[in-house]
């Protein structure tokens, strides 16, 4: 094949997927909020969320975080996020469950993060809200899904939610706009290298 075939191929190639992805960007035209769900045992769920954090103060959006589980650690995003004034940042767990082995007092903890959750999504202020590690806190029974679904399904219209954390239930992701699954194929954790500074913390 000569250079110049390759180059003609290539050229129908991107002609005919511009045409699809015009197509489907002229059919979205709702516009509202979205519930996006970042899931599964791989590495980098939190790590998006707060990349949409950032992207997010870039369109001078008001942004609330609530941290489940994280609480025993500060955390470089924490760090960073809590210089903006647009940024209502909540570190609100007790630590990873297997480090306080306490169901009681997670499950406290883990109401009153709800609670000042269920608070911004009744504010139409917030435009973007990120409920760090909720998957988990939900998984482990230490909040009620019904309750859950509720407070996101009445949020207001143009509010943009992420929930975070392995193991999220089926209702939650029937209800999600975007669902995504981060799969774990290698982690350096597992060959004994730390948790870095500004990787994992």
């Amino acid at each position: 094949m000569t250079e110049d075939s390759k180059q003609q191929r290539y050229i129908n190639r991107m002609q005919r997927k511009k045409q699809i992805i015009d197509e489907k960007i002229a059919q979205a035209t709702e516009e509202r909020g979205v519930l996006l769900i970042h899931t599964g045992n791989g590495k980098g769920k939190s790590s998006s969320a707060f990349g949409m954090v950032a992207r997010a103060l870039g369109h001078e959006m008001k942004v609330g975080v609530i941290q489940f589980i994280k609480g025993s650690f500060s955390t470089g995003e924490e760090a960073f996020f809590k210089r903006f004034d647009e940024v209502d940042y909540h570190v609100m767990g007790d630590g990873f469950t297997w480090e306080t082995q306490n169901f009681d007092e997670d499950k406290k903890a883990a109401q009153a993060a709800w609670h000042l959750a269920a608070k911004m999504l009744d504010d139409d202020s917030y435009q973007l809200i990120i409920l760090d590690e909720a998957n988990i806190a939900i998984k482990n029974g230490l909040l009620a899904l019904d309750e859950v679904i509720k407070d996101l399904q009445s949020r207001p219209l143009m509010q943009n939610v992420v929930l975070t954390g392995r193991g999220a239930r089926d209702e939650l992701i029937e209800i999600a706009d975007t669902v995504t699954e981060m799969r774990d194929i290698k982690h350096a954790f597992r060959s004994g290298v730390k948790a870095q500074k500004g990787i994992e913390l």
